[in-house]
């Protein structure tokens, strides 16, 4: 169908917002509507809480026949079944939470064409009398919400997820729009290729800018230093225990952190309750009941908690130690403040994360090995989140660019850490920061793979080690290198190493530091360090006050114009790859290593290889074909 017979055949959307009830659209509802009835097919990636569901709702109501919706959550499904009814537009959904009567009656109900919508889990998708039903019924409009489950290396694949493509494929519905709150670029086009949707569909990417959240991360040692951190936010946030002033929710990383941190709160006069797993359901279902009607004050869960709980008085949200990615720790800080009222993120690091999360994702969520790739994959995920930490731009603009949305950027949002504290200093001597982080770099190629990073920050200090003399390190030149450097201050130096992607661990229960090549390199002045140096003042702040402040560094993520438009071309281009050879688009080629060649323009492979994540295989598989692109696009800027 042309553009013009599509405007011609498309319903009166404002007839149809007033019925549903609203006013008004929120700002982007009535391109992203417009876009997929002219277009058929759309990618919306929009945060949680900002009105997707209107996007295939209003349509659905509208359409004649009834409207697929693929939603993972039960709660969610209800609820929105429960709204549209109230707004007199019929839907039902369909999960294993309904007995066997319930269940044949609304199948019949959907037969006889009852509905305007039918929400189900993506389970339902294996039942052949189901499928069979809906090559029945032809849906029009076949909507997947939660999108980025599809992704087998995001951070919340569900397998089920894997059906959709086929069940498109089968239905060829006039109308397909996959929404999701996160999604990176490399995972929007793992979501196209897998949902078998061309490389041309519309993606919008918009109302990420969330200026209300002050968010923070903070380095913390002892156990007593984050329990500080947390009290102290709670108090701000919040005030006193019972002063009615909103809730908070509490992210932990294990399941006993949990139960221990909510122990801890309770001790301490706030109604908290624990959430987790390890729960039986009703237990759960008590505690999500009691957040919901405001009888609890504070959440202390794993990330288990908080997909479809909308109390929009949560004034702030703490990690106790960082998710898995920068894509869920933006969803789950994201449920503070959805009032738009001022709100709180707290991101709590340690020296522990890193080989912790290292050893969790070669353990696997079953127990069993995790794949080579994969670990690969989600250990990069790890990564950017604590690049994101140490950062010394604004935080918001940071997570904005992350998710390249460029056009909400804020020029800073005067709110965050690094926004309230950053002050004007004379620029570091690159030169002699080289030389330090060589310095640092040689200690680990010392310990390379017998110790970890805490031994090569005793070398550098010429710290007095069992290990160390046992090992003769103690008659190097490296012994005592940084003698001039506090302990604090090198460990921090040496986790900028890790994610600068210098300095890596072993695989095991019990990682070692090892030296990378990229770090061998810098090590042996074969190409610059590119690292700034932590801040000498690396005090930790005392409960209350302000973080302690980092030196500006530039947005490795910000692209000029021109080379936007390349990293956009060149994202095309990895997507017909990994179509063609069935494979995930970051086996093809990271956002990063894209946005290294948009920069660079290399021109013949040799220097195609000379970019971080192309190495020979890659080159002579994939590099034509990106040189191809970088040649179309012509020079760069000036």
């Amino acid at each position: 169908m042309g553009t013009e017979a599509a405007t011609k055949a498309r319903p009166d959307l404002d007839a149809g917002l007033a019925r549903l009830g609203y006013a008004a659209f929120r700002p982007g509802q009535r391109e992203a509507i417009e876009t997929l009835l002219t277009r058929g097919r759309l990618l919306l990636v929009a945060p949680t809480g900002g009105g997707k569901s209107l996007i295939y709702q209003l349509p659905a109501s509208l359409l004649p026949g009834t409207s697929l919706v693929i939603s993972p959550l039960v709660a969610l499904m209800n609820d929105q079944v429960r709204s549209l009814e109230a707004r007199s537009v019929p839907a039902t959904f369909l999960a294993a939470t309904l007995d066997a009567a319930e269940m044949r009656l609304r199948m019949a109900r959907l037969a006889a064409g009852a509905y305007k919508l039918v929400y189900v889990a993506p389970e339902r998708l294996a039942f052949p009398g189901f499928r069979g039903l809906l090559h029945e019924i032809h849906p029009p409009l076949l909507a997947i919400d939660e999108a980025h489950c599809i992704s087998e290396w995001g951070h919340d694949f569900r397998p089920e997820y894997l059906q959709i493509g086929e069940l498109i494929e089968e239905l060829t519905p006039s109308l397909v729009v996959a929404c999701t709150a996160t999604a990176t670029p490399v995972v929007r086009d793992e979501i196209l290729a897998r949902l078998g949707l061309g490389p041309d569909t519309p993606q919008l990417v918009r109302g990420f800018a969330r200026p209300n959240l002050a968010l923070r991360a903070v380095e913390v040692g002892a156990e007593r230093e984050r329990h500080a951190q947390v009290d102290a936010l709670l108090q701000e946030a919040l005030g006193a225990p019972g002063a009615g002033r909103g809730a908070a929710i509490v992210y932990a990383m294990t399941r006993r952190s949990a139960d221990d941190e909510g122990e801890r709160l309770r001790a301490a006069g706030w109604l908290a309750g624990a959430y987790h797993a390890g729960m039986d359901g009703p237990s759960r279902q008590r505690v999500q009941s009691a957040f919901i009607e405001r009888r609890l004050e504070v959440v202390v869960a794993t990330n288990a908690f908080g997909m479809g709980i909308d109390r929009p008085d949560v004034r702030a949200v703490v990690h106790l130690g960082p998710p898995g990615s920068i894509e869920a720790y933006y969803q789950e800080v994201g449920r503070a403040g959805r009032d738009g009222a001022d709100a709180w993120g707290l991101l709590l690091v340690s020296p522990a994360d890193m080989p912790l999360r290292r050893r969790l994702l070669e353990r696997g969520g079953d127990g069993g090995p995790t794949p080579p790739s994969v670990v690969e994959h989600k250990w990069g995920m790890f990564l950017e989140l604590l690049r994101w930490a140490e950062g010394g731009s604004c935080r918001h603009d940071s997570i904005l660019r992350y998710f390249d949305d460029e056009a909400e950027t804020l020029q800073g949002c005067g709110r965050c850490d690094v926004c309230r504290s950053l002050v004007e200093e004379p620029g570091a001597d690159q030169e002699q920061a080289t030389l330090v982080v060589r310095k640092a770099l040689s200690a680990v190629a010392r310990v390379h793979r017998r110790f970890g990073i805490g031994a090569a920050v005793k070398l550098l200090r010429g710290t007095s080690d069992p290990r160390l003399e046992r090992a003769g390190l103690h008659q190097t030149p490296t012994f005592g290198a940084l003698r001039e450097r506090s302990e604090d201050w090198l460990l921090r130096l040496l986790r900028r190493c890790v994610t600068a992607g210098f300095v890596d661990f072993t695989p095991g229960e019990r990682p070692v530091a090892l030296l990378t090549e990229a770090g061998r390199a810098v090590m042996k002045a074969e190409r610059p360090a590119r690292l700034v140096l932590p801040p000498l003042a690396a005090v930790k702040p005392a409960p209350g006050a302000r973080p302690r402040r980092e030196v500006p560094q530039p947005d490795a993520d910000a692209l000029g114009a021109q080379d936007a438009v390349l990293f956009e071309a060149l994202r095309h281009q990895r997507l017909l790859i990994a179509r063609a050879q069935s494979l995930p688009p970051f086996v093809v080629a990271a956002d990063r290593t894209l946005r290294e060649i948009a920069r660079a323009r290399p021109r013949t492979l040799a220097e195609l290889k000379l970019v971080h994540g192309i190495g020979e295989a890659k080159a002579g598989r994939y590099g034509q074909g990106f040189l191809d692109v970088v040649a179309r696009a012509g020079p760069g800027p000036a």
